[in-house]
């Protein structure tokens, strides 16, 4: 949350004076920051998310809030905003506090926010990274040794206190299936670290990706009005879903029975939906595949008398005027040569 609530304020490449940072325990991970540093917010999340650096969050929370308190309490209102029901901030480090908790859902609901970010996914899966921009280049390592050592995670953030023990939220990324995984309470790193991995491969096994609708598919057609055609209606894109085992997919059409020219390629006319257990997942526009003229006098009479088109009976008739003239005429020099 410290990283969500500053990256929404601070530019990427907006310096931030480091300020004085007291360590509350020898054991707490640092950055490194020496008091009045200037370095870029894009550094400070790095240093925050992969070496979890509290003088890092320190230094984004004055520099976004003006105080550490006036930051807490914006990420307090950020966790409403997002319906984090279950969690309350105290501090913007994540060290033990009456008023510092959260649950496995709204940490995955977070993780699930956060990755919507391209910046954040970058950082995420980055299993180092070299920092330049503060007094002193920096190299630091991923704490989440998974996405050092496992080529379909990709992310997120560990975590560790004598309260909440050791704290895992992964994300992984196999055949067009994300998922994100919270593992709290671990009694070790190998234990946490082999639980998050068992999480996500179950649910691999449980999701996989569809294309239900393919680009230009035919889901419809309409009947052109005083012509004898239809027009094929096509999806203007591909809809691909992921989907949980047994869940039931349905496809539905809005689209016209009827319309009238002109009509030009690729008109929209209409959508599909794709819903999940009754839930829409997807959907895409109904165009026009070819072009549509509009009818001619001739179409809009012949549409409006019953029976055969008035313009074909206009041309059998002159067809059949046409032979009796000329029938009449060989009879009349038949009978003056005779």
């Amino acid at each position: 949350m410290t990283a969500f609530a500053a990256r929404g304020r601070l530019g990427l490449g907006q310096k931030v004076v480091a300020p004085a940072y007291a360590p509350s325990a020898s054991a707490e991970s640092l950055l490194g920051l020496v008091e009045g540093e200037r370095i870029t917010t894009r550094d400070l999340l790095y240093g925050l998310l992969l070496a979890s650096g509290n003088d890092a969050a320190v230094a984004l929370a004055e520099a976004t809030s003006g105080s550490v308190e006036a930051f807490v309490a914006q990420m307090n209102k950020s966790a409403r905003r997002l319906g984090l029901r279950d969690t309350r901030y105290g501090n913007p480090i994540g060290l033990d506090q009456p008023d510092n908790y959260s649950s496995a859902r709204d940490l995955v609901e977070l993780a699930a926010k956060l990755r919507e970010d391209h910046v954040f996914r970058r950082i995420f899966n980055s299993p180092e990274a070299v920092l330049t921009s503060g007094a002193k280049t920096r190299r630091i390592v991923n704490r989440n040794a998974l996405v050092r050592n496992v080529p379909f995670v990709d992310g997120v953030k560990t975590g560790y206190t004598q309260g909440a023990g050791n704290v895992l939220v992964a994300s992984g990324t196999q055949g067009g299936v994300s998922l994100i995984s919270a593992v709290l309470g671990a009694p070790s790193e190998a234990a946490r670290d082999a639980e998050s991995l068992e999480l996500l491969e179950y649910g691999f096994s449980l999701y996989r990706t569809r294309e239900v609708v393919d680009r230009r598919q035919r889901l419809a057609s309409a009947t052109v009005r005083y012509q004898d055609r239809t027009l094929p209606l096509v999806a203007a894109r591909p809809i691909e879903i992921t989907v949980r085992r047994n869940q039931r997919v349905k496809t539905a059409v809005d689209a016209p029975r009827e319309l009238e020219g002109p009509v030009t390629t690729n008109e929209r006319l209409g959508q599909v939906v794709v819903t999940v257990d009754g839930e829409p997942r997807g959907r895409t526009a109904l165009l026009a595949a070819v072009a549509v003229p509009e009818a001619s006098l001739g179409q809009r009479i012949d549409s409006a008398v019953p029976g055969p088109g008035i313009v074909s009976w206009i041309v059998l008739t002159a067809a059949l005027v046409a032979v009796v003239v000329i029938i009449v005429r060989v009879r009349r020099r038949s009978r003056r040569v005779a």
